[in-house]
Formats: C-alpha cells, structure tokens, sequence
C-alpha cells in the first residue's frame, strides 16, 4: 500500500481547520462587521448561519461526494470556500449577506465531509484512528488560530477577517501539489454481511449520529454562554477570548490521547468519561466565583470534546462502506452543525445562565449513563 507524504498528511488537516472558522472567524470583530454589513440588529447570525447552511446541504455534499469522488468535490469545496467567504465584504443588508453565510455553510459540509473521505481512504486501523484524531486536534488548533488572527485583524479594519477565507486557496495548491488525485485501494470489508458486523459492534451508526448531536449541544453551550456569565464577574473580553481560546487548546491535547485510550477502555467507556467530563465542567461554571474555577471548569470540557467528537468521527469513518462513506459523513457534518446550530436559541430558554449550566450539567451526566446501561444491552445481545 502507498503511504500519503508528510505534506500530503500536513495539508488534509490544514483543510480541517476551515471547518470551525467559518462562523468563529468573525466572532472578534462581529459588531464592526455586523455594522458595516448592515446586519446589526442580527449581529450572531454571521457565526450560527453557516451553520444551517450546513444542515440543509449536508445531503446533498454527501450524494456529491460518493458520485465525484472525495478528491474533485474538495477541490470545488475548497473553490468555493474562499470566493463565497472573502465576497461578502461587497454584500450589504440582511439579504444578500445572510444567504451568503447559509451558502458558505453548505460549501464547508463539502469541504469537511470530503476532506474526512480522503483521510479514510489513505489510512486504515489504528493508523486512521490516528489520523481523524489530529484531525479533530486540527479543527480546534484552527479555532485559536483563526480567532487570534480574527481580532488582530478587524482592529485594524473590519473587513480585514474576511479576507481570511482565502486562505482555502492556499489549502488548494497544497492539495493539488502534495495529495496525489488516486488513492490507494485499503483492505478494507466490502461486503455486507462483514459491514453489518462492523456496525453492530459497539455503537450502531445512529447511535453515533444522536451522541455527536448531544455532544455539540453540551459543548458549545459553553461557548455562547460563558462570554456573557465571565463578563458579569466583571472580567474583560481579553480574560474571556484567552479562557475559550484555553478551552481549545486543551481539546487538542486531548484529542492525541483518543488512540491508546480508545485501545484500552473502548469507544463507549471514552465517550462515557467525555461526558463526565462536560458534567464536571458545568458543575465548575455553576459555582465558579473564583478565575481559577472557571479554568478549571475549560479543563474538562476540553476534554469532553477531545475525547468525543473525533471519536465519533471515526466511528463513523469505521462503521461505513466505502461505496456510501460520503453521504454517511455527510449526516456526521449534520449532526455537528445541527449542535452548534441549536444552542443559538439558548439565551430564549432562561435569563438565568446558571440555572442553564445546572441543566448541562444534568444532561451531561444522563447522557453518560445512558451510554454505560447501552454498553451492557450491547454486551449481553452479543
């Protein structure tokens, strides 16, 4: 089997890092842009729009993919995810500039899905887990570099940020330089009575689906949340872009881990401590008086994400034929997009951001004992 180069490897996760700054990329500077946009009174739809662009395309990147092939439906993705970003700068009024951000999420559901697809076809076993892994490391390393070069930017113009979404061109030309357009054939099972078999052990394909839509839900609550409970303590948007920058960093280290735990403990033990993890999180956000609370709090829901959704991205990888890979992962993009999506609406549930933290922290803990009962129904059906 021909092994990907280390560029080759470098540049598909380069890729990854698109998909968590199309909506976060604006976040630092989002009233400027907002303003000059001509969208202010809905300021946070730039950041959760792409989201249902995502949702709503999903389907269709999927049926794209598994026709074209991973590797043409990227280059197009990656086309697309730099025109479609960097033109709104000459867009104005709620119209123009809102179907933008829906169409920009619909291209990075082509540019996520496919960019997974070309990892599942260049790696295997343990070497893939590996893979997806840094994979979802690089996602979040994407949030604290995009995020920090966000807000140096739009201090020095608003619409600086937005030129950031050329920088899928580079990922172009380093695609097309260094991923070879043919990939290698893996040993992989094609037939169905062996995928079957493969889907059932453990987790089956929906079950990953609705966990990696709860474990978005847990996790970016922490996101739209925090900023307005820190800055209630009186703490500055300085302390609070560092903490949620923290939060990612952690994931990332976290993530690194996922092979040897995932090899010792299985999927759904690792999944039942990411959510134990968001327990415990919430708890510290709940009760937080104190700085180093709060830090410690961005600690474990760190890790909950870096124990969970690359995991599941993997899950999903493992538990899909080839021939349908890509509409499965497609739904996988779905399921992540339709989290960050729902917790746009959680400022309408209550006025009270702790009495929401002590219902995350509830779920969270649910969540996780539903995952351990699921083991044991697994284990005696088999």
């Amino acid at each position: 089997m021909s092994k990907l180069s280390q560029l080759g490897s470098y540049t598909l996760l380069c890729i990854a890092s698109l998909t968590i700054m199309v909506g976060s990329l604006v976040a630092p500077g989002l009233l400027s842009i907002a303003n000059a946009l001509g969208v202010t009174e809905h300021a946070s739809w730039l950041i959760t729009l792409p989201s249902l662009g995502a949702i709503l395309f999903a389907p269709f990147a999927g049926k794209l993919i598994d026709k074209y092939g991973a590797y043409p439906s990227l280059v197009i993705g990656l086309i697309l995810y730099g025109a479609v970003g960097a033109v709104v700068f000459w867009l104005h009024g709620p119209t123009l500039v809102f179907l933008n951000r829906i169409l920009l999420g619909a291209v990075t559901a082509i540019v996520m899905a496919s960019g997974t697809v070309l990892i599942s076809q260049w790696y295997e076993a343990k070497a893939r887990l590996a893979m997806i892994a840094k994979q979802g490391m690089a996602i979040e390393l994407g949030g604290v570099i995009f995020l920090f070069l966000g807000g140096q930017f739009a201090a020095i113009h608003w619409g600086l940020p937005l030129s950031l979404y050329l920088i899928a061109w580079v990922f172009l030309v380093m695609l097309l330089l260094w991923v070879p357009k043919q990939s290698p054939k893996l040993a992989e099972p094609i037939d169905l009575n062996t995928s079957e078999q493969l889907s059932n052990k453990g987790l089956p394909l929906i079950g990953v689906y609705i966990v990696t839509l709860l474990a978005m839900v847990t996790f970016f609550s922490a996101f739209i949340l925090l900023p307005k409970h820190m800055a209630a303590q009186g703490l500055t948007e300085q302390v609070i872009g560092y903490l949620l920058a923290f939060i990612s960093l952690i994931a990332v280290i976290t993530a690194h881990f996922i092979p040897k735990v995932e090899q010792r403990i299985g999927e759904i033990k690792l999944l039942v401590i990411a959510f134990i993890a968001y327990a415990l999180a919430y708890l510290c956000f709940s009760y937080a008086s104190a700085l180093i609370v709060l830090i410690l709090g961005a600690i474990f829901s760190g890790i909950g994400f870096g124990f969970s959704i690359p995991l599941l991205n993997h899950l999903t990888v493992q538990k899909s034929l080839p021939s349908v890979r890509g509409r499965n992962l497609s739904y996988f993009t779905m399921a992540v997009f339709s989290g960050q999506f729902l917790t746009s609406f959680l400022e309408f549930l209550s006025n009270g951001i702790t009495t929401i933290f002590i219902f995350c922290m509830l779920l969270s803990s649910i969540i996780a004992s539903a995952l351990l009962v699921s083991e044991r129904l697994l284990k005696r059906n088999s």
